[in-house]
């Protein structure tokens, strides 16, 4: 008996050792942190959520979306001050973009230094690092290929922080509405402009109608084939807004209509000197994409605003300490 009993005792602590651990399902990593965070994203503007992010996303850079309704994954940072160039408003944290829009910007910069005879070009709003909906002052800017370059020449010194929050950017337009200011307009404008335009990667630029009435005057019987690219717009009257085609590397990127077969210096003009657009007020801080909310941008935009962490630039290193990242495992 004390033999068999030993035998059977032998036999099952062989059998427990060699069979299959069975899985154990583990609970979902902190539920409630993620409910609350779901409820947040639900309630939140987008414009909120995105603003937020401090960081770019982790992942290969990809635009995704249309201009004024999409984010950016896998942004770069333009550094804030280069040879030719240096960034306005930093405490806006904008100037961050699809790598396509920042070797656009590096490669425009002393092009458009050489052409007008400027030191540089200063640099405006680009994108927050996850692109997505601003708070304020603007509809688009949101996938990484817009920019806003000033009507300013770069002074030949760096600017400091104070300097670049608070000069302003020189307006082009007439008090009127409908004439340039010719105390300020000069060639150099125009250069400025079509040096832009002729780059092949440029899909359009956005200017005041009143700067676009006096580049068709001012061209005649020029070859405007460039012009059709830059059409008026509210405002823009001291910069002149940039924005990229889409990029190879970004399937999801929804590309703008194609601008109508001609230069744009018809009587459609006339529409933009109306009585009631010349007397449109818009408001620097208007943020006319606060409404959005995250699930009227694409899906992927989520995955994007709840991504691990990118790389920080040398500017955004800085910030990094406030950005919440993702705890090692």
């Amino acid at each position: 008996m004390v033999v068999t009993a030993f035998s059977v005792a032998l036999t099952c602590a062989a059998a427990a050792k060699s069979a299959v651990p069975v899985p154990v399902p583990l609970p979902r990593n902190n539920p409630l942190k993620n409910t609350e965070q779901e409820n947040q994203q639900t309630s939140k503007p987008a414009s909120v959520l995105f603003s937020e992010k401090k960081l770019p996303s982790f992942g290969r850079a990809m635009a995704i979306g249309y201009y004024p309704r999409g984010c950016l994954q896998g942004g770069v940072e333009l550094p804030t001050t280069g040879p030719t160039w240096q960034v306005m408003r930093l405490s806006r944290n904008r100037n961050w973009g699809h790598p396509e829009l920042v070797k656009f910007l590096e490669r425009f910069a002393p092009l458009a230094a050489e052409a007008t005879g400027w030191k540089g070009i200063l640099i405006g709003d680009m994108a927050q690092p996850r692109g997505g909906p601003l708070p304020f002052g603007h509809k688009s800017h949101q996938t990484g290929l817009d920019v806003d370059i000033w009507f300013m020449p770069m002074p030949d010194r760096v600017l400091s922080k104070e300097e670049r929050e608070n000069i302003k950017a020189s307006n082009l337009v007439a008090a009127d509405g409908k004439h340039v200011n010719g105390k300020i307009w000069s060639a150099a404008d125009v250069t400025f402009i079509r040096t832009a335009a002729e780059q092949p990667e440029v899909e359009r630029i956005l200017v005041n109608a009143a700067i676009k009435e006096e580049l068709c005057r001012v061209e005649g019987n020029n070859d405007r084939s460039w012009m059709s690219k830059v059409r008026p717009w509210y405002g823009h009257d001291d910069h002149m807004h940039v924005r990229l085609k889409c990029p190879a590397d970004s399937p999801n990127c929804e590309a703008q209509p194609a601008v109508p077969g001609s230069d744009g210096c018809d009587k459609s003009l006339d529409h933009w000197f109306a009585d009631w657009i010349l007397r449109l007020k818009i408001p620097e801080f208007g943020g006319s994409s606060a409404g959005l909310k995250l699930k009227d941008l694409p899906p992927a935009c989520t995955a994007v605003l709840n991504a691990p962490a990118g790389p920080a630039g040398a500017a955004g290193a800085a910030s990094a300490a406030t950005e919440e990242r993702p705890k090692a495992r």
